[in-house]
């Protein structure tokens, strides 16, 4: 009995085992290993200590570019601008001081053109600390060194900010207004105190607005004529000069002198003008005897007069402040 009852428990057993490897062979087993053709995720990978994330250039997103600034002897450059403009101012002092001082008592009647510029001439050579020392000279001088001296430090704003030579010149709009604002606060200052000093006889009122006004149109003429004229037409100048005329004087030299001269013809009228309101109140503007008529009849002596006052004061001021800027400059580079 035991046997036949151990002979059955065996025999269920190996039911039981054909039955499980039946089941396996139709059932896959879960161990079994994931096929390689199953896409894996794409996961972020970890940066290291030593490694840094990636650049907006990188990324492919614009940035601004780094703005590379001359700053080179920059102190040196600013004490070259201040240098250039009193040379300037101090060689075109003398001869303009006496000029407007003859323009304006001729234009009062105090003194005729020649004879107040005699008069002057004389007391240059005889007592040239007396006139240097002068108020009249003072004032000519520091008109011309602010106006030199605002050019040039605009020029090196400019070379500094856009990185070129420290030599470099320039002509645009901001030189413009920059020049014209310190020439026309300077000018009108000294205009004001020469019109008191020379006009008429006994008068030291206050100059009326209408006279400022055509100052103030006057000078910007004459600046602009000065200053950004001769850049443009230089070029052009060139073109008509000979290589013999060009070996001794170059086409932006002369572009220095014929430019801010050939203005005076359109802004002297402007000049006489504004005189004529301070030294005459009250006087009609036709007439034989009215500003027209006088305006008319001082215009040729007071053009020609005005044309050797500016050919100093913007041509040969102009080029001695430029040629020693330009070398003193050159030797900083």
């Amino acid at each position: 009995m035991g046997e036949d009852r151990f002979g059955g428990l065996n025999a269920e057993a190996q039911g039981l085992r054909s039955l499980a490897q039946s089941e396996a062979q139709t059932i896959p087993a879960l161990n079994a290993p994931i096929s390689s053709s199953i896409p894996k995720p794409n996961l972020p990978l970890l940066l290291s200590a030593s490694s840094s994330p990636p650049t907006m250039a990188e990324k492919g997103i614009p940035t601004a570019e780094k703005r590379d600034w001359n700053t080179s002897k920059l102190g040196l450059r600013v004490g070259v601008d201040a240098l250039s403009a009193s040379a300037a101012g101090a060689l075109v002092a003398p001869i303009i001081t006496m000029i407007d001082k003859g323009i304006i008592e001729n234009a009062s009647g105090r003194n005729s053109l020649g004879d107040s510029l005699k008069q002057s001439a004389k007391e240059l050579l005889l007592r040239p600390h007396r006139f240097i020392g002068s108020k009249p000279f003072a004032l000519i001088f520091s008109l011309y060194f602010g106006t030199y001296f605002t050019a040039n430090t605009i020029d090196t704003i400019s070379s500094t900010l856009h990185s070129t030579p420290p030599s470099s010149t320039t002509s645009g709009t901001p030189k413009f207004l920059a020049t014209s604002a310190a020439n026309l606060t300077l000018c009108l200052y000294k205009d004001n105190k020469f019109t008191q000093l020379f006009g008429s006889a006994g008068s030291s009122r206050p100059v009326p607005l209408p006279t400022f006004a055509l100052f103030t149109i006057r000078d910007c003429l004459t600046i602009f004529a000065s200053f950004n004229l001769p850049p443009l037409l230089a070029p052009r100048f060139e073109k008509h000069m000979s290589d013999g005329v060009q070996a001794y004087m170059s086409s932006a030299s002369v572009a220095q002198f014929v430019t801010p001269a050939a203005v005076q013809l359109v802004s002297t009228p402007l000049h006489l003008l504004g005189l004529d309101l301070y030294n005459r109140p009250g006087v009609g503007l036709g007439g034989l005897d009215g500003r027209a008529a006088k305006v008319v009849r001082d215009w040729g002596m007071s053009a020609v007069a005005r044309i050797c006052r500016i050919v100093p004061a913007f041509g040969v001021g102009g080029v001695v402040n430029m040629k020693v800027r330009k070398g003193c400059m050159g030797g900083l580079e």
